[in-house]
């Protein structure tokens, strides 16, 4: 395994605890008020509920006169042409049955619905759909990649990513690594700069699982960088847990407690910066500063680390090319500190998050809200994709 960093890069493994009062509200873009609050629960031993800022502006509150954009003012935060969604939050409407509904149904008519929406990107989940959609139901072939990339074209869409196919085994077979070499050919004529995966890199919380995971995307992400794709890896909230990395071992021999970095940190950290990418789902990440907020050290000692989702893209930003942006209202039950919501209806402060990664054209955030397609409402996932788009198109930088 090769050790690859960043001398721009910093660690974030310092107690929270310990980081001055302004850095702090700062990091968690909360006011004083709201600030107070958290270091009194902080105090008591517990962090009971997420740590929120403001909401983001919703399309109903936007500014006016912005001269790049009618009837809208300040900075916008998320480019026209940037502003994309994953078609997993629309999935129920690309495997409708078109001759059994007057709804969009498959690829073709979804794709057209969502640029009437505003859309200027989509990112793939798959490439199947609906059997009596043109195309038929499976179109990951090199003829179905041509019919989806001339659907694409004609609608004004461009294709950032796919959740596809990373080889289950390592080393490669001969067969999972022809199998990845045709979805990258696939990727190339549908147009993408980008190819990933929905799922973390291991689902383990041992440095030795991850020196592994790092090597095999060292890998893949040299062949697809041959290919002129970046290969992607996507987060849920347990990739942004501590490692577990040192202190006394168990009965199978692996380590009890962390050094405070957190696994992905770690994987930025093991993987060559030219062809490994990463994509946040800003949802997951904020689901993982709700609930890994202490560890224990090697010495046997509790620590706080407030985790910072904004922070991290901001130190690494050229390695995140793609958001997952997704929204969420508080729960205190569900064990997670929220419950997704169409983008700009919960309190995710996506404002103050743009705002603080920068770079505005260079990421390409996806909204997608897994929750939109509904066995009742059969319109509800393209309609709820349309208020997530009115939304981020409504974003704006705050003025000082």
């Amino acid at each position: 395994m090769t050790l690859y960093s960043d001398p721009s890069r910093t660690e974030a493994t310092a107690s929270a605890a310990d980081a001055p009062d302004e850095g702090l509200r700062r990091t968690l873009g909360v006011g004083r008020r709201s600030f107070l609050s958290t270091c009194t629960a902080v105090a008591a031993g517990a962090v009971a509920a997420p740590v929120f800022g403001a909401g983001p502006a919703l399309a109903q509150d936007a500014d006016r006169g912005n001269p790049h954009e009618p009837g809208q003012g300040g900075q916008i935060l998320v480019p026209a042409d940037k502003r994309g969604i994953i078609l997993y939050t629309v999935r129920d409407a690309t495997a409708r049955d078109p001759l059994a509904t007057d709804l969009p149904s498959g690829f073709r008519e979804v794709f057209k619905q969502l640029a009437r929406h505003g859309y200027r990107q989509v990112e793939f989940a798959g490439y199947r759909q609906h059997a009596n959609a043109p195309g038929g139901a499976n179109l990951e072939t090199v003829e179905g990649a041509r019919l989806l990339r001339s659907w694409l074209d004609e609608y004004g869409l461009r294709a950032q990513g796919n959740h596809g196919f990373i080889p289950p085994s390592w080393p490669l077979t001969t067969a999972d690594l022809d199998t990845f070499k045709k979805h990258l050919e696939i990727a190339n004529i549908i147009g993408m700069d980008h190819m990933g995966t929905g799922g973390d890199p291991t689902g383990s919380s041992y440095r030795a699982d991850w020196d592994v995971a790092a090597d095999k995307w060292n890998a893949l992400g040299e062949i697809a960088r041959r290919e002129g794709i970046k290969l992607y890896t996507h987060n849920h909230d347990s990739a942004y847990g501590f490692l577990l990395d040192g202190g006394p071992l168990d009965d199978q021999g692996r380590p009890t407690r962390s050094s405070g970095i957190r696994k992905l940190e770690y994987f930025l950290k093991i993987t060559d910066p030219r062809v490994v990418w990463l994509e946040m789902d800003i949802f997951w990440a904020h689901v993982a500063q709700y609930k890994f907020h202490t560890y224990t050290a090697h010495d046997g000692s509790t620590r706080k680390n407030v985790f910072d989702p904004a922070g991290l893209v901001a130190r690494n930003n050229k390695r995140y090319p793609l958001f997952h942006a997704k929204d969420g209202v508080v729960s205190t039950t569900n064990g997670m500190g929220y419950d997704m919501v169409p983008f700009g209806t919960g309190v995710i402060d996506y404002t103050t998050f743009f705002s603080r990664v920068g770079q505005r054209n260079y990421h390409n955030p996806m909204v997608e809200d897994d929750n939109s397609p509904s066995a009742t409402d059969p319109a509800q996932s393209l309609r709820e994709a349309k208020i997530s788009y009115d939304n981020m198109a409504a974003l704006r930088k705050r003025r000082r």
